[in-house]
């Protein structure tokens, strides 16, 4: 995590966290585990993959899958900080379907995002109000349900797709200053160009009771392999390494 003070937010502090492995997590696993079948039948009824995947994992109540994973396919930013974890999926049987593997990814990384969370709260800084934005939020309903589901909090979403170019045009605002049309604070610039959706994940209390079960056993896995007790994941990128360069 980083801690940023910036003179456009005088007064404020600015806590940095994040996921190495998001967004990039449910692709690689389209781009790569999905049958053929499931392409097709996508295809007939004008679908893509993840619209697909995303309609028949809703279908499922939270661990009907008996699936667990670790959203580390890319290493794990906050809180371990270690680019050497990779990812783990626990659970998978002979009878594993694929929108179960997709939905055990998405709840992987919300369990990631509680954890981040959690020790914000731990360290004295409350996270009180969530509000999502960029391409998930407007593209996967079922993705905004889990987080809230997982966290025990709303998630509000914000009303552009495009947070990025929105901030930066902003920050444009601000230093065209009021008399060239713009603000002169980005307090007032927040106010009249930032806005939220209407819409509002709330959690499911009933999912709520069974995420908190699973949550415990990430939490064991993502001690277990995270801090050191044990290695395996480092050895087996080590021998991967010696054996492709032998």
């Amino acid at each position: 995590m980083r801690l940023r003070r910036g003179r456009h937010h005088p007064g404020l502090l600015g806590y940095e966290a994040g996921q190495s492995c998001v967004g990039d997590h449910f692709a690689w696993f389209v781009e790569n585990c999905v049958p053929a079948s499931y392409e097709r039948e996508a295809e007939k009824r004008g679908l893509n993959l993840h619209q697909f995947l995303e309609e028949k994992a809703a279908r499922l109540k939270p661990g009907e899958s008996g699936l667990l994973a670790l959203d580390w396919w890319n290493g794990n930013r906050s809180v371990l900080v270690d680019v050497d974890l990779t990812g783990l999926l626990i659970g998978s049987t002979l009878a594993t379907r694929p929108e179960e593997i997709y939905r055990a990814l998405i709840e992987a990384t919300a369990f990631g995002t509680r954890v981040i969370i959690e020790s914000f709260a731990k360290h004295g800084v409350p996270v009180n109000e969530l509000v999502a934005t960029g391409g998930l939020p407007e593209r996967n309903k079922l993705l905004m349900q889990i987080y809230s589901d997982v966290t025990g909090q709303e998630m509000k979403v914000g009303a552009s797709s495009q947070a990025g170019a929105l901030g930066s045009a902003m920050f444009g605002a601000v230093a065209a200053g009021k008399a060239a049309g713009g603000y002169d604070s980005i307090f007032e610039a927040a106010q009249k160009m930032a806005h939220l959706k209407e819409e509002i994940y709330r959690p499911n209390p009933e999912n709520k009771l069974v995420y908190d079960r699973l949550y415990a056993e990430y939490l064991r896995l993502h001690d277990y392999f995270g801090r050191g007790e044990n290695d395996v994941m480092k050895t087996l990128k080590q021998i991967k390494s010696e054996v492709i360069h032998s």
